[in-house]
């Protein structure tokens, strides 16, 4: 097969153009409702989105594939990805889906897929479905009387929210906390201000009002100067920004200051090793993880075991070896006793816990290691593989002997859009700012 639909997190793209077009996505529904179609029960996929405007387009034509499949189609709405997950479970259905580009902007969009058991689908099953996309799929199909239903579910966004708040001990409250929330314009816009204010916050929202061209747009996890200015604005004790589809978070302690998925993971972590709750001596992340991070767990006896980008695989790592805490720096935080997937809100929400539970402020609980200086920059290409010409390898090598044993370099191909990223630490930054320019300057060179 020339080419490739998934990506490091489902088929993503610009919206209307390949492959994020209704025939790829009717013949996605297709493919996947085949694959999942097992035993003589009646099939059904739970089928959320973000507040894109292409969502209805794709949503349509998923619905065209899925009841052509087989399968009847419970539309869930705007709804946060997380949710999809556990509602994939909670309704027994045979499939999730959540439509969305996540942090991206309002043009693109994505389709992301869940199993029944509500985790991200293997990199063998997307195979399978990319062979199927590429077949004669009109043998495969339901015959006429067998056909699937679709219809809207009601009641699910209070299932979630019910769900987000038993994640918090019981006699857990946040009366007297005032929190901002930033929820991107998008799939957790009424869900977290509810689930706050019904924990006893005094919330204050932003990023509330989508038009289905504003998703991420100047707001939300990867843009929160807005967050930043309205908690110092307000005194507010925390913000929580989310993202497009709320699987990711970023937090901004009482002053302003940026608390990052680096930092959150070893709040949690260290929390739920004094309280016995860690499952094991550790946590999971990526490369692009801190290496102040895991000098910080080393020094409280915990490993931090590192894969490649993407929350799907650090979620396989956490299932292979029992891990129950994982994530990445920018915001997905896995905690695998609640949920399959990043949960942004219920991230938030254990952070809050141990905040109460320590009665300090944000800025105390959440400052658990001083970062080591790291740098990431990202090279726009048009094309080609500029990460194999001799000039790119030559100019990494040598970054990587400048650098040496006290530092750390990851050059990798963007799973979502058309970059190279460029990361680089260690404890000289100025080092570590000449490294990250030259290999970015010899990537430039062979993809321009």
């Amino acid at each position: 097969m020339s080419r490739s639909y998934f990506g490091t997190d489902g088929i993503r793209g610009q919206a209307n153009k390949w492959p994020i077009t209704p025939e790829v996505a009717m013949k996605v529904g297709m493919a996947v409702g085949i694959i999942f179609r097992n035993g003589g029960h009646r099939h059904r996929v739970v089928l959320g989105k973000d507040t894109r405007l292409s969502g209805y387009m794709i949503e349509t034509a998923l619905i065209a594939g899925f009841t052509s499949a087989g399968m009847d189609v419970f539309q869930l709405g705007p709804i946060p990805t997380p949710a999809v997950a556990m509602l994939t479970r909670s309704l027994r259905a045979d499939i999730g889906v959540m439509i969305s580009a996540s942090h991206n902007v309002f043009a693109d969009n994505g389709i992301k897929i869940f199993g029944p058991d509500g985790f991200k689908l293997s990199d063998k099953v997307e195979r399978e479905i990319e062979k199927l996309i590429e077949s004669d799929l009109s043998r495969k199909l339901a015959a006429p009387r067998d056909l699937g239903r679709a219809k809207r579910v009601d009641g699910v966004r209070d299932r979630y929210v019910e769900y987000a708040k038993r994640t918090l001990p019981r006699n857990m409250s946040l009366e007297g906390m005032r929190i901002v929330v930033d929820c991107a314009n998008g799939a957790a816009y009424r869900t977290a201000p509810e689930v706050l204010w019904e924990l006893g916050a005094e919330v204050f929202s932003i990023g509330v009002e989508p038009d289905g061209l504003n998703i991420n747009k100047d707001c939300g996890s990867t843009s929160i100067s807005a967050l930043c200015e309205r908690v110092r604005e307000l005194r507010a004790d925390i913000g929580i920004a989310l993202d497009g589809d709320a699987d990711r978070v970023i937090l901004v302690d009482e002053k302003g200051e940026v608390v990052d998925g680096d930092q959150l993971m070893a709040v949690v972590a260290e929390s739920w090793q004094k309280s016995g709750q860690l499952a094991q001596p550790g946590i999971v992340a990526t490369v692009m993880s801190n290496l102040g991070l895991e000098r910080h767990l080393e020094s409280l006896g915990m490993t931090l075991a590192r894969t490649k980008v993407g929350d799907r695989h650090v979620v396989e790592h956490m299932r292979q070896n029992g891990f129950n805490v994982g994530g990445e720096q920018s915001g997905h935080i896995i905690l695998s006793d609640f949920s399959t997937t990043g949960d942004g809100l219920v991230a938030a929400l254990q952070v809050l816990s141990v905040v109460r539970q320590e009665q300090r402020p944000v800025s105390a609980v959440c400052r658990r290691f001083e970062p080591v200086p790291q740098v990431l920059k990202n090279v726009r290409i048009a094309g080609g593989k500029p990460l194999e010409e001799a000039d790119v390898i030559k100019a990494i090598e040598a970054g990587k002997a400048k650098l040496g044993d006290s530092g750390r370099l990851v050059i990798r191909p963007s799973g979502t859009e058309p970059l190279i990223r460029v990361m680089a630490e260690g404890d000289d930054l100025d080092l570590v700012n000449a490294v990250v320019d030259v290999i970015c300057a010899a990537v430039t060179k062979v993809a321009a």
